[in-house]
């Protein structure tokens, strides 16, 4: 059978699949939307944090990065897997021992505050939509390969799908089919990396087969990593193993963007609410580990994928007649995200460092999902592949969506606006939001302000300037005022936003010439901490501290279940002035 037809027949399965569990779990309660009842158990709520966090950006796009960037692309490696270390360590156990809904309901309790709750609202909703941005956009791509659609249309037919499933059955839905997500999604990454690292190699472990030599082609004897230099080196391009060289990202900007996508990890609301799902602390702590097994299972590979799919690529294309294109280059090449242009009229494909003499065009997303293809694995493969980035895509996508819907439906209105709601009207709010926020994802997948992987970035740093700070510290730092927080928010958040916003849509240049200390706006959200933090700790000395209630509260949350006289488990800290 075709490509196409083993797609069509994967792919319908899967979301069978995910349609069905949407259905079987659908929710009556607004515990059961936005908590999933609190009963998830910490394995099954690892697999499905692991499907959440490993989105779009880790599936499609991450290794695609690496394939460009070389050495300098292992920041998202770095910065994603470190964030959960802080996660587990100063964050996890202790929200879910606060025990409420939502991240915004413990800023605005914590911080005794109704306005520091509308501001972690607004940040919520706005690291929220630019994180969906990116996860719509790598459905659109695999839809228009899959179905050899406009990227634009596949986005409208994502759309669709993450509505009637995020919908239907709320978090306790979005977690069980997140569960079978996470299973397609690492064999579908797994069994090709297997396969291409064989077939190149001879060793079928893939983070193995990344250190071992070429067993065939032009390269055959030459160790992976030094073919890929001197493939580099021929032409033009900084060697692929290559540190802080011209032409690579400076060490300051290296450190600053994996700073930030670390503690930008661990602020970002959709992996913060999944730690609501369980049944308690010491199930969070346990989560944070098998999250991270799991993820670590496709992200140790990525480095391999990617320099598997960079020489597979310039092998099989650099110096071939355009007639003569492997099959591959023509399928992609109908979806627009990879194009030749002959400049010397020799009918001959170019690859070059050069940008006077380069004639192809390769959107750095299309990497993973073309890399079978290019290794020529079997059909059933390949459709796996587009199977496993639509899991990605969409899991990541209904996390998200249900933080906006959340954030809508209860923080604003049932906590804030209309406090009489009752339970059956904020589902139905909950749900409408839901609706109206897939709509808005959707044109943001449709016009996105860079790769994946890039927009999701910028989403990271928002959540390092904006929450990250106001939580550690408020959890552990008893004299932080709610004016402190406050302020450091708006200020962090607004920096962070006003120069990514700048880079991207008003400078005409976006060099590291033109960046602050040489720090791109992938990597400004450290310096938004930075500044986050001082704001924080400056105002919230020159104000005056919490009430004694909520300082004596701050205090209890840190303590072991044992030494609290109460069950604090499900208490919250009360609706303080």
């Amino acid at each position: 059978m075709s490509i196409q037809v083993w797609t069509y027949i994967v792919v319908g399965i899967s979301f069978l699949i995910y349609i069905g569990i949407a259905i079987a779990t659908r929710v009556k309660s607004t515990e059961g939307f936005y908590v999933a009842g609190r009963g998830v158990p910490a394995i099954a709520n690892g697999m499905a944090t692991g499907a959440d966090w490993m989105s779009a950006a880790s599936f499609i796009s991450m290794a695609g990065l690496i394939s460009f960037m070389g050495y300098t692309g292992s920041i998202y490696l770095m910065g994603w897997t470190g964030g959960y270390v802080l996660l587990a360590l100063l964050l996890a156990p202790y929200l879910r021992k606060y025990g409420k809904f939502t991240i915004a309901e413990f800023i605005g309790d914590r911080y005794y505050s109704q306005v520091a709750r509308l501001v972690a609202i607004v940040c919520a909703i706005f690291i929220s939509f630019t994180y969906v941005a990116g996860q719509m956009r790598g459905v659109g791509i695999v839809f228009s390969r899959v179905f050899e659609l406009d990227v634009d249309i596949g986005v409208g037919i994502g759309v669709i799908l993450v509505f009637i499933y995020a919908t239907l059955g709320g978090m306790r839905g979005i977690t069980y089919t997140q569960v079978a997500q996470y299973s397609i999604l690492i064999l579908a990454y797994l069994i090709p990396a297997v396969a291409i690292s064989w077939k190149m190699t001879g060793n079928p472990i893939p983070q193995l087969g990344f250190g071992s030599t070429i067993t065939e082609g032009p390269k055959a004897g030459m160790f992976l990593l030094e073919a890929l230099d001197q493939i580099h080196r021929d032409l033009g391009l900084p060697e692929y193993t290559a540190a802080f060289v011209a032409g690579k990202k400076s060490m300051v900007d290296v450190f600053a963007i994996t700073m930030a996508l670390m503690v930008g990890t661990a602020g970002l609301p959709h992996v913060l609410i999944r730690f609501y799902t369980v049944q308690s602390a010491r199930a969070a702590r346990w989560s944070v580990m098998w999250a991270l097994i799991f993820i670590g299972l496709l992200y140790t590979t990525a480095p391999a994928v990617a320099a598997f799919a960079r020489v597979n690529m310039i092998q099989t294309l650099n110096g071939k007649p355009y007639i003569e294109a492997p099959e591959w280059f023509t399928n992609w090449e109908q979806t627009g995200l990879i194009s030749f242009e002959d400049r010397n009229d020799d009918g001959v494909i170019q690859y070059s460092g050069d940008a006077t003499v380069n004639e192809l065009t390769v959107d750095r997303d299309i990497m993973v999902l073309a890399n079978p293809e290019i290794a020529q694995l079997p059909a059933w493969v390949v459709a796996l592949v587009f199977a496993g980035g639509l899991a990605a895509a969409l899991s990541t996508a209904a996390g998200l969506l249900l933080v906006i819907s959340s954030s809508i439906s209860h923080d604003l209105f049932k906590s804030m606006l209309k406090p009489d709601l009752s339970d059956r009207q904020e589902l139905l709010l909950a749900r409408i939001a839901a609706g109206f926020a897939v709509c808005v994802a959707g044109l943001f997948g449709i016009y996105p302000p860079g790769f994946v992987a890039q927009v999701v970035a910028f989403a990271f740093g928002l959540a390092a300037s904006s929450f990250f700070p106001v939580l550690v510290l408020g959890i552990f730092s008893a004299r932080t005022t709610k004016e402190g927080a406050i302020a450091g928010m708006l200020s962090g958040i607004t920096f962070t936003a006003a120069y990514i916003s700048y880079f991207k849509f008003v400078s005409e240049t976006n060099t590291s010439a033109d960046w602050l200390f040489g720090i791109s706006p992938e990597g400004i959200g450290t310096v938004g901490m930075l500044l986050n933090f001082a704001v924080t700790l400056g105002v919230s000395r020159l104000t005056p501290p919490p009430p004694p209630d909520v300082q004596s509260l701050v205090q209890e949350i840190r303590l072991p279940r044992s030494s609290v006289s109460a069950s604090f488990g499900d208490a919250s800290f009360g609706d303080v002035g």
